[in-house]
């Protein structure tokens, strides 16, 4: 005989299913792992993943009313989905579960391999000028504890608030590019941070990225305070193609060039090679 104690697990779980699985919670303790890098002191800082999906692994998600959504960020990876503003509101569930399963840290496990495994076939002149072009946001910090709070992209970006999360300093580090980053300075290639990220946030940027166990940049490129009022706007791709121009007038070779947006790596001079890193959650053109 079936008891209303056995059903209501069931009824539950096929509620959950019911609703497109949208379902999430915050681990109550917060995950950490120590590092050590660069011969620096032992630090504490937060595992990537602070959320976790409540159900499955999000694949019955990939295609809700007519937007096959596995397709969809595909197009947006390729770069032939372009200048969009939200994610579609029907992806919701299918970008949260692939950004908090394991498919997320996979691809991006891939990109950086191969970004290693081509810097260490550099013969470089060990004069100090080579270097490599990191991002920041979704490259060597990751924003998914405030896009998991904000519809993982699928609600209007508000400026706002992002800015008040950047401001706690907390975006935890995306490990796989720290082991690209610590592997780059072992080979003697020195790291450029250039980021969309203003002037005003300089200092809290900087005290992020150390508290994630970064050190030892060469240069953190940022855009001028003016930019975060809405002044002197050009594209994305403008700017950080300018500032490459400028450190390579400087001397320097950029022997590689790695970030989340495809305005990250597109504009001459784009670096000897360049690596996409997957981001479903926003469009920067």
């Amino acid at each position: 005989m079936v008891t209303a104690a056995r059903l209501l697990p069931l009824i539950l779980f096929l509620t959950a299913v019911a609703v497109g699985c949208s379902a999430w919670e915050m681990n109550i303790r917060l995950p950490t792992e120590r590092l050590a890098y660069g011969g620096g002191e032992a630090v504490v800082a937060p595992i990537i993943h602070a959320l976790r999906p409540l159900l499955g692994s999000g694949r019955q998600l990939a295609a809700r009313a007519g937007v096959a959504c596995d397709s969809w960020r595909l197009g947006v990876e390729a770069h032939n989905v372009i200048d969009w503003r939200t994610v579609p509101a029907e992806c919701e569930g299918y970008i949260g579960h692939y950004m908090l399963g394991e498919h997320y840290r996979r691809d991006f496990a891939v990109v950086v391999d191969e970004a290693v495994a081509y810097a260490e076939t550099l013969k470089l002149a060990g004069n100090g000028k080579e270097i490599w072009v990191f991002d920041i946001d979704e490259t060597s910090l990751s924003n998914l504890p405030y896009y998991a709070k904000h519809g993982f992209g699928a609600t209007p970006y508000n400026a706002t608030s992002f800015r008040e999360y950047v401001a706690e300093g907390s975006a935890p580090a995306l490990p796989e590019t720290r082991r690209l980053y610590y592997r780059l300075l072992e080979l003697g290639v020195k790291p450029v941070f250039l980021t969309g990220r203003t002037e005003d946030q300089r200092t809290i940027t900087v005290t992020n990225l150390h508290r994630q166990g970064f050190s030892g940049w060469e240069k953190l490129l940022l855009k001028p305070a003016v930019h975060a009022t809405g002044e002197l706007q050009g594209s994305a791709v403008e700017y950080k193609s300018g500032e490459r121009q400028k450190l390579q007038d400087a001397g320097f070779i950029i022997v590689g060039n790695i970030g989340d947006q495809w305005s990250d790596i597109l504009g001459a001079p784009e670096g000897a090679r360049t690596f996409k890193l997957p981001d479903p959650l926003y469009y920067i053109g």
